[in-house]
């Protein structure tokens, strides 16, 4: 078995996007290669309605549906041949509105697919708990044995929901064929191979085989291997895990548009001038 190095830790960043949703980008834009088939990932963890409220009105994409998400829901859109849509958040009674965004591109064969949305409450998302008493939510593809109910994404991702107790020293298995990275977002710990848990950092390490100290908001973007190794803190450590097979094609994106060449990102956004850019209604 392969320990996977930590390639680099990156503080996810303050952005704002939409009407002035303010969020913080783990990564996104720009060259996204060491994280393919991913495109960008986002945290929405607020609690300041005003920060949030004004939302994500009618908006494009290319990579019908009216839905709410609650607590531990989930919702996979494949945008495919094109959709307009909105994404208006109303946060929970206490003003709070927390949760993450991950695109995941399609390759060139499937991008004029047909739309579809698959929304999943929370109880439909298998939990195990190991003897240790970590915890992991499956919500995409297999893991100890449990399938996660979102099905059928191109990208084949594996996304997972982990918590590991305080003190406790846990191995992952990740194939090697895909590339990996973790999110942080609850307590701290120390990923690849460490035997003390640290001090979380919060700025960004580069060079390949760093230990992997991390908190709240850090992402860490793995090398190759077949396993991921966390230290939890005192705290203990919550974090997405989250794995894909790179697609290796070229990636052509402006706004909420991806498509392959810069050609076809052309054609997408004149389309959308001339009111043709919705193929299935």
């Amino acid at each position: 078995m392969s320990i996977r190095a930590v390639k680099r830790i990156i503080q996810a960043t303050p952005t704002i996007e939409g009407a002035g949703v303010k969020l913080r980008r783990g990564f996104g834009f720009g060259d996204t290669t060491d994280f393919d088939p991913f495109l960008l990932f986002d945290d929405f963890r607020n609690d300041v309605p005003r920060d949030f409220l004004a939302g994500f009105p009618w908006h494009p994409h290319r990579l019908g549906n009216r839905g709410a998400l609650g607590a531990g829901d989930v919702q996979w859109m494949t945008a495919g041949s094109g959709i307009i849509h909105q994404e208006m958040p109303r946060g929970d009674p206490q003003g709070r509105m927390h949760g993450f965004q991950l695109w995941a591109n399609l390759p060139s064969s499937l991008k004029m697919t047909n739309p579809r949305y698959q929304d999943v409450p929370a109880r439909d998302i298998p939990e195990i708990t190991d003897d240790d008493g970590t915890r992991v939510r499956v919500v995409c593809g297999d893991f100890w044995g449990k399938t996660g109910p979102v099905q059928g994404v191109a990208a084949d991702p594996r996304y997972l929901d982990v918590w590991v107790p305080p003190g406790k020293r846990k191995t992952l298995p990740v194939e090697t064929t895909r590339h990996a990275f973790a999110y942080v977002f609850e307590g701290a710990g120390t990923f690849r191979d460490a035997s003390q848990p640290l001090a979380p950092k919060t700025e960004l390490v580069g060079s390949p085989g760093a230990t992997g100290e991390t908190g709240n908001r850090s992402l860490v973007l793995f090398d190759r291997g077949d396993e991921v190794v966390v230290q939890a803190g005192d705290q203990g450590i919550r974090f997405l895990l989250v794995s894909g097979r790179p697609i290796e094609e070229p990636v052509a994106w402006y706004g909420p548009i991806v498509m392959n060449t810069p050609e076809q990102l052309r054609q997408a956004y004149a389309e959308l001038q001339d009111g043709t850019f919705i193929k299935k209604r």
